[in-house]
């Protein structure tokens, strides 16, 4: 059964085509063939106010079960993918990285590889394992993420509670290319 895909990414990667290589790469024959539903909003997202366009985000999240960061240039910077990655977290789905920068723009060049948007952010694990605090970095420290509160998390072993961990210790990251996305994409969702 195919799964729905979020995709999370900076507009910019868009502008540029190499987020639209990952989100069309099988659509070709439709999305059975795909094995994923794409279940992006950046069309509408543009044209809305902070309010809206988070009840634009949480709607789209609905019955989804991925989220895959496209991981461009500036993405680890965007309020908005930060909020997306969050905002997935908390409703349990899985959340990867793609790297998408080695994949030709629409200059038919490549870039060097973004940062890694999980290395700016983290949880703080509760003493019961059962609840994370969301945290980002602001440049200097690690600081509360404003837009959402703690939230229930997958039961974590005892290693990891009443620590600040990023969210790298659980997210894998890919890049495009290097990984061959077009042939492993639907097994980084399984």
């Amino acid at each position: 059964m195919a799964k729905r895909v979020y995709f999370a990414f900076h507009y910019q990667d868009v502008i540029d085509f190499r987020a639209n290589v990952v989100r069309n790469h099988k659509l070709i024959g439709g999305v059975e063939k795909a094995g994923y539903f794409d279940a992006s909003i950046w069309e509408e997202a543009r044209k809305k106010n902070p309010l809206a366009l988070k009840r634009m985000i949480n709607s789209e999240l609905e019955n989804t079960t991925v989220t895959a960061v496209l991981i461009g240039s500036d993405t680890y910077a965007r309020p908005w993918v930060r909020y997306e990655i969050f905002k997935s977290i908390e409703r349990g789905n899985s959340v990867i990285g793609i790297h998408i920068n080695c994949i030709n723009g629409k200059d038919q060049k490549t870039k060097p590889l973004g940062p890694n948007p999980f290395e700016y952010l983290a949880l703080t694990i509760s003493n019961d394992g059962k609840k994370g605090k969301p945290l980002e970095w602001d440049n200097k420290k690690w600081i509360d993420y404003s837009e959402l509160g703690t939230f229930g998390i997958k039961e974590q072993p005892i290693a990891n509670r009443d620590k600040g961990l990023k969210l790298s210790h659980w997210l894998p990251v890919y890049d495009w290319v290097a990984n061959n996305g077009y042939e492993n994409f639907s097994s980084w969702i399984s």
